[in-house]
């Protein structure tokens, strides 16, 4: 029978988890100028360690590869040091952690790098780039040779061992949201002609050679994969996503890591029914929520059980996490949910709108007898 409590006990991989509500990783721009996690970064997720498991925001795995101001690094110690004091405090708390590596390819700029972005092809981002000065026209990347392809993805296996060196359980490896990855994976930001570009084949070959040297590094249960079929940010346009994600999902599964992560998670598809028969291991849905409009107001917690009953094993919410370090509480007991403040602030700095949004005082006092989720 399937199992839809969200607060019975998961499991990835060797990892038991107390619950099964994950908290997705989520770029917030709170990191020092070098790309050193902060103590503000470790107060903020120590105040969410209630999750099941926190999937901590996309770091890069190199300088090319950083995307915007302030956003997190593992490439040199004092990353590998900020982070342990993230895992530590986390921990501390009772909490599990993973880390997200991204490489933001062609979603770069020199003024926040230092260097031209990278891509599968010299295609650029047909948008503006957030810089340190505002925002600014996207330049062209540089389109990878074969050495640095392979250099990119020994960067991806270095970071992985300095993440479990810096306390994580584990890495996901960013495959999603338009950035490197994605670009191989869709047609409109590859147009490569040799083995990483033209077919489905050719298009998945880089995701699969940055796993394998992941879980070369690692261990295929320190390591999860996360995809988003169909999502269109930052210039991704598929026109094959029903063929494309089959193919990737069939190679990623012989592969065996510990999860696959699905992002804006549609319960009643056929592509998202295909992937849940395919996935051989444990599945995170996140599901669409809509951006830039309110939560609902249980935070997602019918989405999350809508998803739960179509097959996924543990479900990743963003902002509800976001705007309630004790999310997990005020589901179990029907409690009610803060509303995300001023988006603007997610990603401006300092703490508001990060870790002053308030807990329950007295979990037990306000109890409502129902569960909203």
């Amino acid at each position: 029978m399937t199992n839809t409590d969200l607060f019975s006990t998961g499991r990835i991989g060797r990892l038991e988890l107390p619950n099964r509500l994950v908290m997705a990783p989520m770029t917030r721009n709170r990191a020092a100028a070098d790309g050193t996690p902060t103590e503000l970064m470790a107060t903020y997720y120590t105040q969410r360690a209630g999750a099941g498991l926190i999937i901590a925001e996309a770091a890069t795995p190199n300088q090319v590869g950083l995307t915007y101001p302030n956003i997190p690094a593992l490439y040199t110690d004092s990353h590998l040091a900020g982070w342990r004091r993230v895992t530590d405090s986390v921990r501390a708390a009772g909490g599990r952690m993973f880390l997200q590596l991204q490489h933001g390819g062609r979603v770069g700029h020199p003024d926040n790098s230092g260097l031209t972005p990278v891509a599968p092809s010299a295609i650029p981002l047909p948008e503006t780039i957030h810089t340190p000065s505002g925002q600014q026209e996207a330049v062209t990347p540089h389109e990878l040779t074969d050495h640095e392809i392979q250099d990119t993805i020994a960067d991806f296996a270095t970071a992985a061992r300095k993440a479990v060196a810096a306390g994580f359980e584990g890495v996901e490896i960013h495959s999603a949201n338009g950035y490197l990855l994605h670009q191989f994976l869709s047609g409109n930001t590859n147009r490569r002609t040799d083995a990483y570009g033209g077919s489905i084949e050719n298009r998945i070959r880089f995701t699969l050679e940055v796993v394998d040297a992941v879980i070369a590094a690692i261990g295929a249960e320190r390591v999860g994969v996360r995809i988003a079929p169909g999502v269109t940010v930052n210039g991704i346009a598929e026109t094959d996503t029903g063929e494309l994600y089959p193919a990737l999902v069939a190679a990623l599964a012989q592969r065996h890591p510990a999860y696959l992560h699905v992002v804006f998670a549609n319960p009643e598809s056929v592509l998202f029914q295909q992937i849940r028969s395919l996935w051989p291991t444990t599945l995170i849905a996140n599901p669409n929520l809509g951006w830039g409009i309110p939560l609902p107001a249980d935070g997602g917690g019918a989405a999350a059980r809508a998803l739960l009953v179509a097959g996924a094993d543990l479900v990743s919410l963003g902002r509800s996490f976001l705007a309630n370090p004790d999310l997990v509480d005020r589901l179990r007991i029907g409690a009610p949910l803060n509303p995300v403040r001023d988006a603007h602030l997610m990603y401006v700095g300092g703490a508001a709108g990060y870790t002053d949004y308030p807990a329950l005082e007295s979990l037990a006092d306000t109890a409502l007898g129902t569960t909203a989720a």
